[in-house]
């Protein structure tokens, strides 16, 4: 499959640089690609290199040259510590007395890998992001973001996509990449993130600072006026976007999860996790009304659904040729998340539904492992890139809250128009 030409978001490291055009203040767009191969989204990064989006990262990482010069923070300095504000429980490295490099005397960060764990020491560096502002609608002109970011070895790279040069952390903390833009731009800090559904040649959507956000098959309609919101939640000692789900119905009917099981843990969307992951105590009774339900379609004369072997890692696969397709997807039980505040996040059978075949779609859901029901250590669910794809999200880390509205079918997130236009 042929990589996208990279549109702009390029780094180059060691230069600062103040914004190219000073007319207006305007937010900051990357387009967003979904990798064939790993089911991870980047955004262009480097001379052609790509950083993987992570929500719940809350450092910019990339490998950086032999030869780069460290910048000159101070192990005591306010840069440094937000740097090494939160640690990860399986990184050994990053130990107090680690902080500071000894040949240099200066702050180290810990850059993380969000697929395989590992973590390594690396030098905060400056850098600059250059990127293009937008309008909403389209990209609009050339600017330089002022960032601080962390060097990580090569191996730090591994299970990432081809030619990925590093993290976009993307969390609520000072260092993550939608805050340092804030303070650089002088934008609002919270982001738009549209994902492109599917493994399609066009690019989704990140915006940050803030909409309006336009696509091109109703280019006057601005979807950041159709946003429900949920409030975010702060979890000590972890910077990823929490919300609370108070229930979860499949169809119309209330799933039976144990007493205080989805607020043991919270619910985090997840970018770093291809599907939604789901505590074994909210999996099995979901997965037990899924089932049901869908058997009760055919008892009422619609198609009888054959399930079929199971492609892992999921527990639940069909016959397409027994399910009914229809401009949302498969004709399949729908699933609603009522959220805080009272909102509900509806799933169809194009969130729902993931084909692993010719022939055969899988319920996109997946049983965390490692992990006993009812552990708080854990988040009740994880919602993973597919069922966050094709849906307008708001991050808004000033508000604390939570935007979402599933875009309609005939519009999808690879239709914004990155064609440049004169500011």
């Amino acid at each position: 499959m042929a990589r996208l030409p990279v549109l702009v978001l390029a780094v180059s490291l060691a230069v600062l640089a103040w914004p190219a055009s000073c007319k207006s203040v305007r937010s900051v767009l990357a387009p967003v690609t979904k990798d064939p191969a790993t089911r991870l989204y980047t955004i262009p990064f480097h001379y052609g290199a790509n950083i993987v989006v992570d929500t719940a990262g809350p450092l910019v990482w990339s490998t950086c040259a032999p030869d780069h010069l460290p910048a000159a923070f101070p192990c005591k300095s306010d840069t440094c510590r937000l740097a090494n504000k939160y640690h990860v429980p399986s990184c050994s490295e990053s130990a107090a007395d680690k902080l500071c490099d000894p040949s240099h005397k200066v702050c180290r960060a810990f850059p993380y890998n969000p697929v395989t764990g590992a973590c390594a020491a690396g030098d905060l560096i400056h850098t600059r992001f250059v990127a293009n502002t937008t309008d909403g609608k389209n990209p609009v002109s050339q600017v330089n973001v002022r960032a601080v970011a962390a060097c990580a070895p090569s191996k730090l790279l591994e299970s990432l996509p081809q030619g990925a040069s590093g993290v976009a952390g993307l969390a609520g903390s000072d260092l993550a990449l939608p805050a340092q833009v804030a303070s650089a731009q002088k934008v609002s800090n919270k982001f738009l993130l549209c994902l492109p559904r599917g493994l399609s040649s066009d690019p989704g959507v990140a915006v940050f600072g803030g909409g309006p956000l336009h696509f091109m098959a109703q280019p006057e309609r601005d979807y950041t006026k159709e946003l429900a919101y949920t409030p975010l939640v702060a979890k000590k000692g972890n910077p990823a976007h929490y919300i609370t789900i108070k229930s979860i119905a499949v169809e119309s009917a209330s799933v039976p999860v144990p007493a205080q099981a989805l607020a043991t843990g919270g619910a985090v969307l997840c970018t770093r996790s291809p599907f939604t992951l789901l505590r074994s105590d909210v999996f099995l009774p979901l997965v037990d009304a899924f089932t049901k339900a869908l058997a009760g379609q055919g008892a009422q004369g619609g198609p009888v659904a054959k399930a079929v072997k199971p492609y892992a890692p999921f527990q639940l696969c069909y016959d397409t040729r027994t399910l009914a397709n229809t401009r949302t997807g498969y004709l399949v039980p729908a699933v609603t998340l009522t959220l805080g505040g009272g909102k509900n996040w509806r799933m169809d059978g194009l969130s729902l539904m993931v084909d692993m075949g010719p022939t055969t779609a899988c319920l996109a859901f997946v049983q965390m492992q490692g992990v006993k029901g009812g552990d708080g250590s854990a988040p009740s669910v994880l919602i993973g890139g597919f069922q966050m794809e094709n849906t307008v999200l708001e991050f808004d880390m000033k508000k604390k809250r939570l935007g979402f509205a599933r875009l309609p079918s005939f519009t999808q997130c690879g239709q914004f128009n990155f064609t440049t236009r004169s500011a």
